[in-house]
């Protein structure tokens, strides 16, 4: 029988070493004690888009930071995260003439897999920097120790961010009406190509003019275009965390994760006898499975009944990052697999983690031309198999970074000491994000006219 707590007895491969019993007990109390950060209605309502997303409606775009940092829980970083949300989703719906899904990884993102434990500096060995919920960055005894009350320091911030999302978002900041208003402080001066800006520029024009134009015909459907919706995810990493939020809410049926909306089980948690897989098999949430290049058919068919026994339309997004030079081998058999079983899934494209690469100096850097690549080839494997690619997911930041290498900013290995300010992968920065936004916006302007 489920219940928020029987995780406990299965494996947890990236289990907190937590030390004090009592101190994570006392936590947990705290947590569930604490007001939702997300309502059950608005998960039942993604739920419906993403529904609509399986079946070739809408179109998913997810994206932000690889690991959130409580420090950048600041108003510019967040309000430049959903600016560069919504230029990349704006070009999408433009090209792609269908509704975009935006969900942020945001307002939880504070936990982060390691596939080491411990980690050693010159003899010196210390617990893995699990994310700011966990422990510190900082290497040391004090900065390392897992401490339960991060988990309440991380839901103080994630409500902090999430407050001011949806301030912004009511008070007009997303108003499609005025594209203008979502300029980032630095394109102007950035070293974004004359031909992206103005490709932008007019992509922008041309839907406002569109919208005046609806206006002036008394389209009352334009209101509704008026204000967009923002969904939250992170990676269901700390179940601590997950379970003490997790709830009945009066007048629905079942349990409702309330930290999130969106919540996803990683490539490193997706063990069918887990204790994740067995958490998210119970809540009501839309739930992602993250699908490395070592996934086999039996193994994805084995885990979409786990989660979604019931077939439920909405309810499950099968997240692939294969890397792109495996992507064209791999993701067919998985796809005709899940297709012949007459299951619903939403298939979404992670082209950034099967494609990190490290520097001879140690650092974690990816291709942009590889991150486009699997996702042209992730287009190409679901158009052959009568599909549709329902989403992309993208780790990105609407700061000027230097992280990735590639792409038209023309960023190279040397440059990556310049910026590289990520505390966990590396993501695309707000021009390397831009452009692969107008790749994808191409791609499926075309899929749309044929």
């Amino acid at each position: 029988m489920w219940t928020p707590d029987s995780w406990r007895s299965k494996v947890d491969p990236q289990a907190v070493p937590y030390d004090d019993a009592a101190a994570l007990e006392s936590a947990c109390a705290r947590l569930r004690e604490l007001p939702p950060l997300v309502t059950s209605w608005e998960i039942t309502r993604l739920k419906r888009l993403l529904a609509e997303a399986q079946r070739g409606e809408r179109f998913l775009v997810q994206g932000g930071d690889c690991a959130e940092t409580l420090a950048d829980c600041r108003s510019p970083v967040i309000a430049n995260k959903l600016k560069i949300l919504l230029q990349m989703s704006l070009v999408m719906v433009h090209e792609g003439k269908r509704p975009v899904v935006r969900v942020g990884r945001f307002a939880g993102q504070y936990a982060k897999p390691r596939s080491k434990a411990v980690e050693s500096r010159e003899g010196v060995v210390f617990p893995s920097y699990f994310g700011d919920m966990v422990n510190r960055s900082d290497f040391t005894e004090v900065g390392r120790r897992p401490d339960p009350d991060n988990m309440l320091v991380a839901y103080s911030h994630a409500a902090m961010t999430l407050n001011f999302v949806r301030s912004l978002s009511a008070g007009g900041f997303a108003d499609v009406h005025h594209p203008e208003y979502w300029e980032l402080s630095f394109f102007r001066r950035a070293n974004v190509s004359d031909t992206l800006r103005e490709e932008y520029e007019r992509t922008t024009s041309q839907l406002a003019e569109a919208l005046r134009f609806m206006e002036a015909l008394h389209e009352s459907s334009v209101e509704e275009l008026t204000r967009v919706d923002f969904y939250t995810s992170h990676e269901g990493l700390n179940l601590h965390y997950e379970s003490a939020q997790t709830r009945r809410v009066p007048r629905r049926e079942g349990w409702f994760d309330l930290t999130t909306h969106f919540p996803w089980i990683g490539e490193r948690t997706r063990a069918l006898d887990g204790a994740h897989v067995e958490f998210f098999r119970g809540v009501q949430n839309p739930v992602g499975i993250k699908l490395g290049p070592s996934t086999t058919a039996p193994q994805v068919l084995e885990l979409v009944d786990a989660v979604n026994p019931n077939n439920e339309p909405g309810k499950l997004a099968l997240v692939t990052r294969m890397g792109a030079s495996k992507c064209a081998d791999v993701l067919p058999g998985l796809v005709e697999a899940v297709t012949r079983a007459g299951r619903l899934v939403l298939w979404v494209c992670d082209p950034m983690h099967g494609n990190t690469q490290t520097t001879p100096s140690g650092l974690k850097t990816r291709d942009f031309d590889d991150i486009l690549r699997e996702v042209e080839r992730t287009f190409d494997v679901h158009e052959r198999c009568g599909t549709h690619l329902g989403g992309v997911h993208f780790e990105m930041t609407g700061e000027d970074v230097t992280e990735c290498i590639g792409g038209a900013a023309g960023i190279t290995i040397d440059d990556l000491d310049r910026n590289y300010a990520s505390a966990c992968d590396p993501r695309l920065n707000y021009r390397q994000t831009l452009e692969m936004g107008f790749r994808i916006a191409k791609r499926l302007g075309s899929h749309t006219r044929r």
